[in-house]
Protein backbone atom coordinates (compact mmCIF):
# COMPACT_ATOMS: atom_id res chain seq x y z
CA UNK A 1 0.00 0.00 0.00
CA UNK A 2 1.42 3.77 -0.72
CA UNK A 3 2.37 5.52 1.82
CA UNK A 4 0.47 8.84 2.12
CA UNK A 5 2.51 11.50 1.70
CA UNK A 6 3.45 13.52 5.30
CA UNK A 7 2.72 17.31 5.71
CA UNK A 8 5.66 18.94 7.85
CA UNK A 9 5.59 22.00 9.16
CA UNK A 10 8.94 24.03 9.74
CA UNK A 11 8.46 26.83 12.01
CA UNK A 12 11.02 29.63 11.81
CA UNK A 13 10.42 32.96 13.65
CA UNK A 14 14.46 34.09 14.43
CA UNK A 15 17.71 34.49 12.73
CA UNK A 16 18.98 31.45 14.19
CA UNK A 17 15.54 29.53 13.23
CA UNK A 18 16.38 29.97 9.70
CA UNK A 19 19.69 28.58 9.44
CA UNK A 20 18.33 25.41 10.86
CA UNK A 21 15.48 25.00 9.11
CA UNK A 22 16.99 25.45 5.58
CA UNK A 23 18.19 22.35 5.93
CA UNK A 24 15.88 20.04 7.14
CA UNK A 25 13.68 21.76 4.17
CA UNK A 26 16.20 20.96 1.70
CA UNK A 27 16.56 16.78 3.36
CA UNK A 28 12.79 17.00 3.46
CA UNK A 29 12.37 18.04 -0.34
CA UNK A 30 14.96 14.85 -1.48
CA UNK A 31 12.01 12.79 -0.53
CA UNK A 32 8.47 14.19 -2.38
CA UNK A 33 6.96 10.96 -2.12
CA UNK A 34 7.37 10.88 1.49
CA UNK A 35 7.23 14.57 2.72
CA UNK A 36 5.34 18.19 1.92
CA UNK A 37 7.43 20.40 4.35
CA UNK A 38 5.94 23.46 4.58
CA UNK A 39 7.94 26.98 6.11
CA UNK A 40 5.88 28.99 8.58
CA UNK A 41 7.60 32.22 9.22
CA UNK A 42 5.83 33.57 12.59
CA UNK A 43 7.25 37.22 11.88
CA UNK A 44 9.53 37.61 15.17
CA UNK A 45 11.96 38.86 13.74
CA UNK A 46 10.26 41.72 11.58
CA UNK A 47 13.23 43.86 10.52
CA UNK A 48 14.32 42.99 6.86
CA UNK A 49 18.36 42.79 7.57
CA UNK A 50 17.45 40.20 10.64
CA UNK A 51 14.56 38.29 8.14
CA UNK A 52 14.42 38.49 4.53
CA UNK A 53 17.78 38.30 3.47
CA UNK A 54 18.57 35.17 5.70
CA UNK A 55 16.03 33.31 3.50
CA UNK A 56 17.73 34.48 0.10
CA UNK A 57 21.31 33.96 1.38
CA UNK A 58 20.66 30.68 2.60
CA UNK A 59 18.34 30.04 -0.73
CA UNK A 60 15.15 29.18 1.03
CA UNK A 61 12.05 29.95 -1.02
CA UNK A 62 9.48 32.46 0.57
CA UNK A 63 7.81 30.92 3.66
CA UNK A 64 4.69 29.25 2.65
CA UNK A 65 2.73 31.06 5.48
CA UNK A 66 3.74 34.04 7.10
CA UNK A 67 1.87 34.95 10.73
CA UNK A 68 3.57 38.38 10.71
CA UNK A 69 3.14 38.76 14.77
CA UNK A 70 6.27 40.98 15.01
CA UNK A 71 7.26 43.00 18.18
CA UNK A 72 5.89 43.12 22.28
CA UNK A 73 5.88 41.40 25.13
CA UNK A 74 7.01 38.00 25.67
CA UNK A 75 3.41 37.40 26.63
CA UNK A 76 1.89 39.18 23.26
CA UNK A 77 4.22 37.88 21.23
CA UNK A 78 3.73 33.93 22.72
CA UNK A 79 0.21 34.52 22.68
CA UNK A 80 0.02 36.11 19.00
CA UNK A 81 1.89 33.19 17.05
CA UNK A 82 -0.25 30.48 19.19
CA UNK A 83 -3.59 32.20 18.27
CA UNK A 84 -2.35 32.72 14.76
CA UNK A 85 -0.76 29.03 14.54
CA UNK A 86 -3.34 27.10 15.96
CA UNK A 87 -5.34 28.47 12.43
CA UNK A 88 -2.86 27.06 10.70
CA UNK A 89 -3.06 23.92 12.23
CA UNK A 90 -6.40 23.85 11.41
CA UNK A 91 -5.98 24.28 7.94
CA UNK A 92 -3.34 22.36 7.07
CA UNK A 93 -3.46 19.40 9.27
CA UNK A 94 0.26 18.58 9.49
CA UNK A 95 1.63 15.47 10.36
CA UNK A 96 4.49 16.74 12.45
CA UNK A 97 5.16 20.24 13.43
CA UNK A 98 8.63 20.83 13.83
CA UNK A 99 10.21 23.88 16.19
CA UNK A 100 13.73 25.01 16.18
CA UNK A 101 15.98 26.60 18.99
CA UNK A 102 14.65 28.43 21.91
CA UNK A 103 12.55 31.63 21.01
CA UNK A 104 9.23 32.56 22.32
CA UNK A 105 7.69 31.20 18.66
CA UNK A 106 9.31 27.99 19.70
CA UNK A 107 7.42 27.19 22.50
CA UNK A 108 4.03 29.18 21.11
CA UNK A 109 4.02 26.95 18.11
CA UNK A 110 4.79 24.17 20.45
CA UNK A 111 2.43 25.11 22.90
CA UNK A 112 -0.36 25.37 19.80
CA UNK A 113 0.20 22.18 18.36
CA UNK A 114 -0.22 20.07 21.66
CA UNK A 115 -3.24 22.46 22.69
CA UNK A 116 -4.89 21.57 19.27
CA UNK A 117 -4.18 17.67 19.57
CA UNK A 118 -6.27 17.44 22.75
CA UNK A 119 -9.03 19.39 21.69
CA UNK A 120 -9.23 16.93 18.77
CA UNK A 121 -8.67 13.65 21.02
CA UNK A 122 -5.87 12.42 18.58
CA UNK A 123 -2.64 11.03 18.34
CA UNK A 124 -1.20 13.76 15.71
CA UNK A 125 0.66 16.13 14.58
CA UNK A 126 3.65 15.27 16.26
CA UNK A 127 5.98 17.62 18.02
CA UNK A 128 9.92 17.22 17.56
CA UNK A 129 11.62 19.68 18.97
CA UNK A 130 15.47 20.33 16.80
CA UNK A 131 17.89 21.68 19.30
CA UNK A 132 16.87 19.87 22.55
CA UNK A 133 18.24 19.36 25.61
CA UNK A 134 20.33 22.91 26.42
CA UNK A 135 20.32 24.06 29.87
CA UNK A 136 22.24 27.41 31.05
CA UNK A 137 20.09 26.46 34.29
CA UNK A 138 19.29 29.82 34.56
CA UNK A 139 15.71 30.50 35.22
CA UNK A 140 16.01 34.32 34.75
CA UNK A 141 16.73 33.46 31.09
CA UNK A 142 12.90 33.78 29.00
CA UNK A 143 14.75 31.37 26.85
CA UNK A 144 15.58 28.42 29.54
CA UNK A 145 11.79 28.53 30.29
CA UNK A 146 10.94 28.01 26.77
CA UNK A 147 13.56 25.30 26.33
CA UNK A 148 12.36 23.22 29.72
CA UNK A 149 8.47 23.88 28.40
CA UNK A 150 8.80 22.95 24.89
CA UNK A 151 10.74 19.85 25.72
CA UNK A 152 8.57 18.56 28.05
CA UNK A 153 5.78 18.44 25.71
CA UNK A 154 7.37 17.30 22.75
CA UNK A 155 7.26 13.59 21.31
CA UNK A 156 10.75 13.69 19.38
CA UNK A 157 13.93 15.53 20.80
CA UNK A 158 16.78 15.47 18.21
CA UNK A 159 19.79 17.12 20.85
CA UNK A 160 23.05 18.19 19.40
CA UNK A 161 25.60 15.96 21.79
CA UNK A 162 25.69 13.95 24.43
CA UNK A 163 25.36 16.97 27.53
CA UNK A 164 21.41 17.90 26.08
CA UNK A 165 20.91 13.94 25.93
CA UNK A 166 22.53 13.74 30.06
CA UNK A 167 19.85 16.71 30.90
CA UNK A 168 17.04 15.35 29.42
CA UNK A 169 17.07 12.25 30.89
CA UNK A 170 18.58 13.92 34.55
CA UNK A 171 14.81 15.61 33.65
CA UNK A 172 12.96 12.16 33.74
CA UNK A 173 12.42 12.62 29.63
CA UNK A 174 11.70 8.96 28.16
CA UNK A 175 14.82 7.89 26.76
CA UNK A 176 13.04 6.46 23.68
CA UNK A 177 12.33 10.20 22.64
CA UNK A 178 15.65 11.41 22.61
CA UNK A 179 17.95 11.40 18.92
CA UNK A 180 21.48 12.86 19.20
CA UNK A 181 21.71 13.83 15.54
CA UNK A 182 24.28 16.52 16.27
CA UNK A 183 24.50 20.28 15.82
CA UNK A 184 22.28 21.64 13.13
CA UNK A 185 23.63 24.69 12.64
CA UNK A 186 27.46 22.93 11.12
CA UNK A 187 24.92 21.97 8.59
CA UNK A 188 24.44 25.62 6.86
CA UNK A 189 28.36 26.71 7.76
CA UNK A 190 29.64 23.37 6.06
CA UNK A 191 26.98 23.79 3.00
CA UNK A 192 27.35 27.47 2.26
CA UNK A 193 31.34 27.44 3.55
CA UNK A 194 33.45 24.78 2.99
CA UNK A 195 37.24 25.28 2.67
CA UNK A 196 37.58 28.81 1.27
CA UNK A 197 34.12 28.85 -0.63
CA UNK A 198 33.70 32.42 1.49
CA UNK A 199 31.86 34.46 -1.37
CA UNK A 200 31.35 37.32 0.95
CA UNK A 201 33.33 40.74 0.42
CA UNK A 202 32.05 42.66 3.83
CA UNK A 203 35.47 42.18 5.62
CA UNK A 204 37.42 44.13 2.70
CA UNK A 205 34.27 46.58 2.54
CA UNK A 206 35.24 47.14 6.35
CA UNK A 207 39.12 47.52 5.60
CA UNK A 208 39.40 44.34 7.58
CA UNK A 209 42.13 41.80 7.28
CA UNK A 210 41.60 37.90 8.15
CA UNK A 211 42.47 37.09 11.25
CA UNK A 212 42.94 40.84 12.61
CA UNK A 213 39.70 41.81 13.77
CA UNK A 214 37.25 41.61 16.96
CA UNK A 215 33.72 40.34 16.02
CA UNK A 216 31.19 42.16 18.66
CA UNK A 217 27.48 41.06 18.56
CA UNK A 218 25.66 42.31 21.79
CA UNK A 219 21.57 41.65 22.16
CA UNK A 220 20.39 40.23 25.01
CA UNK A 221 17.83 42.37 27.60
CA UNK A 222 20.56 41.75 30.63
CA UNK A 223 23.19 43.07 28.56
CA UNK A 224 21.68 45.64 26.25
CA UNK A 225 18.63 46.89 28.24
CA UNK A 226 20.12 48.48 31.00
CA UNK A 227 22.59 51.73 30.11
CA UNK A 228 24.86 51.00 33.16
CA UNK A 229 25.40 47.67 31.85
CA UNK A 230 25.54 48.25 28.24
CA UNK A 231 28.25 51.48 28.76
CA UNK A 232 30.45 49.29 30.57
CA UNK A 233 30.49 46.78 27.78
CA UNK A 234 31.29 49.28 25.08
CA UNK A 235 34.17 51.11 26.96
CA UNK A 236 35.60 47.82 27.25
CA UNK A 237 35.48 46.87 23.64
CA UNK A 238 36.08 50.62 22.58
CA UNK A 239 39.58 50.49 24.53
CA UNK A 240 40.57 47.15 22.80
CA UNK A 241 39.27 48.61 19.74
CA UNK A 242 42.30 50.83 19.85
CA UNK A 243 44.72 48.22 19.26
CA UNK A 244 42.65 45.78 17.75
CA UNK A 245 39.91 46.66 14.89
CA UNK A 246 36.49 45.82 16.61
CA UNK A 247 33.08 45.57 13.86
CA UNK A 248 29.89 45.69 15.81
CA UNK A 249 27.04 44.87 13.34
CA UNK A 250 23.96 45.81 15.59
CA UNK A 251 20.61 44.06 16.70
CA UNK A 252 17.47 46.53 16.21
CA UNK A 253 17.53 46.00 19.85
CA UNK A 254 20.78 47.12 20.60
CA UNK A 255 20.29 49.95 18.24
CA UNK A 256 16.95 51.65 19.55
CA UNK A 257 19.19 51.27 23.13
CA UNK A 258 21.73 52.65 22.08
CA UNK A 259 19.85 55.77 20.96
CA UNK A 260 17.61 55.60 23.96
CA UNK A 261 20.37 55.97 25.68
CA UNK A 262 22.63 58.66 23.79
CA UNK A 263 25.32 56.06 23.38
CA UNK A 264 25.64 56.28 19.75
CA UNK A 265 28.07 59.34 19.78
CA UNK A 266 29.85 57.83 22.16
CA UNK A 267 30.37 54.50 19.91
CA UNK A 268 31.18 56.54 16.69
CA UNK A 269 34.06 58.35 18.56
CA UNK A 270 36.03 54.96 19.26
CA UNK A 271 37.55 53.12 16.49
CA UNK A 272 34.51 50.40 16.82
CA UNK A 273 33.00 50.43 13.38
CA UNK A 274 29.55 50.07 14.11
CA UNK A 275 27.17 48.30 11.14
CA UNK A 276 23.58 47.77 9.93
CA UNK A 277 22.50 43.83 10.97
CA UNK A 278 24.08 41.63 8.43
CA UNK A 279 22.73 38.42 6.09
CA UNK A 280 24.07 35.19 6.66
CA UNK A 281 26.59 35.09 4.16
CA UNK A 282 28.55 38.51 5.42
CA UNK A 283 27.46 38.00 8.66
CA UNK A 284 29.06 34.06 8.45
CA UNK A 285 32.27 35.37 6.50
CA UNK A 286 33.15 37.83 9.01
CA UNK A 287 33.11 35.41 11.63
CA UNK A 288 34.91 32.83 9.71
CA UNK A 289 37.81 35.54 9.69
CA UNK A 290 38.02 37.11 12.71
CA UNK A 291 41.00 36.59 15.25
CA UNK A 292 38.08 36.59 18.29
CA UNK A 293 34.62 36.86 18.89
CA UNK A 294 33.11 39.19 21.50
CA UNK A 295 29.20 37.66 22.04
CA UNK A 296 26.23 37.19 24.15
CA UNK A 297 24.41 34.82 21.69
CA UNK A 298 24.19 31.32 21.97
CA UNK A 299 23.75 30.65 18.46
CA UNK A 300 26.99 32.70 17.74
CA UNK A 301 28.85 30.93 20.42
CA UNK A 302 28.22 27.37 19.24
CA UNK A 303 29.10 28.44 15.06
CA UNK A 304 32.45 29.41 16.57
CA UNK A 305 33.09 26.36 17.67
CA UNK A 306 32.11 24.68 14.12
CA UNK A 307 34.65 27.62 13.05
CA UNK A 308 37.73 27.01 15.70
CA UNK A 309 37.26 31.07 16.65
CA UNK A 310 38.30 31.94 19.68
CA UNK A 311 35.08 32.94 21.49
CA UNK A 312 34.54 35.63 24.84
CA UNK A 313 30.70 34.77 26.16
CA UNK A 314 29.25 37.88 27.58
CA UNK A 315 27.04 36.05 29.68
CA UNK A 316 27.47 34.27 33.32
CA UNK A 317 26.07 30.88 31.92
CA UNK A 318 25.33 29.30 28.54
CA UNK A 319 23.52 26.49 27.45
CA UNK A 320 26.44 25.36 25.47
CA UNK A 321 27.80 23.44 27.44
CA UNK A 322 30.28 21.15 25.14
CA UNK A 323 31.61 24.97 23.88
CA UNK A 324 33.07 25.52 26.92
CA UNK A 325 34.58 22.33 27.86
CA UNK A 326 35.52 21.09 24.26
CA UNK A 327 35.45 23.66 22.04
CA UNK A 328 36.60 27.15 21.65
CA UNK A 329 34.33 29.74 24.08
CA UNK A 330 35.16 30.86 27.09
CA UNK A 331 32.65 32.90 29.63
CA UNK A 332 33.71 36.19 30.78
CA UNK A 333 30.67 37.94 31.55
CA UNK A 334 31.02 41.71 31.59
CA UNK A 335 34.27 41.45 33.85
CA UNK A 336 36.16 44.05 31.79
CA UNK A 337 39.80 41.89 33.33
CA UNK A 338 38.74 39.13 31.89
CA UNK A 339 37.90 40.27 29.00
CA UNK A 340 40.85 42.12 28.65
CA UNK A 341 42.93 39.65 29.47
CA UNK A 342 41.07 37.02 27.56
CA UNK A 343 41.85 38.60 24.29
CA UNK A 344 45.09 38.96 25.16
CA UNK A 345 46.07 36.00 25.55
CA UNK A 346 44.23 34.89 22.38
CA UNK A 347 46.54 37.52 20.42
CA UNK A 348 49.47 36.02 22.22
CA UNK A 349 48.71 32.71 20.86
CA UNK A 350 48.27 31.10 24.84
CA UNK A 351 44.45 30.57 24.00
CA UNK A 352 42.96 27.12 24.90
CA UNK A 353 42.76 24.23 22.05
CA UNK A 354 39.46 23.29 20.79
CA UNK A 355 38.01 20.31 19.11
CA UNK A 356 34.22 20.05 17.16
CA UNK A 357 32.28 18.07 19.21
CA UNK A 358 30.78 14.24 17.57
CA UNK A 359 28.18 14.88 15.33
CA UNK A 360 28.87 18.35 14.08
CA UNK A 361 29.65 17.05 10.87
CA UNK A 362 27.04 18.71 8.36
CA UNK A 363 25.08 15.75 8.35
CA UNK A 364 22.35 16.43 11.17
CA UNK A 365 19.22 16.87 9.20
CA UNK A 366 19.97 14.15 7.14
CA UNK A 367 19.75 12.02 10.46
CA UNK A 368 17.11 13.70 11.50
CA UNK A 369 14.73 12.71 7.81
CA UNK A 370 16.19 9.23 8.31
CA UNK A 371 14.92 8.98 11.73
CA UNK A 372 11.57 10.33 10.91
CA UNK A 373 11.40 7.77 7.93
CA UNK A 374 11.89 4.77 10.19
CA UNK A 375 9.16 5.72 12.65
CA UNK A 376 6.45 7.57 10.79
Amino acid sequence: MKKKVKKIILVAGARPNFMKIAPLWREFKKFPAEFEPLIIHTGQHYDRNMSDVFFRDLKLPAPDICLGVGSGTHAQQTAGVMVAFEKVLHKENPAIVMVVGDINSTLAAALATVKFRCARNTPGPFLAHVEAGLRSFDRTMPEEINRLLTDTISDLLFTPSVYADHNLIQEGIDRNKIHCVGNIMADSFRRFFSGSNIRSRVAKRYGLKRGNYILLTLHRPGNVDDRKTLMRILKVVAEISSSLPVIFPCHPRTRKNLRLFNLEKFLRKSKVIFSEPLGYLDFSSLLSQSRVVLTDSGGVQSETTIMNIPCLVLRESTEWLETLDKGSATLVGINLKKIKGTVHRVMAGRYKKSSIPPLWDGRTARRIVQILRSIM
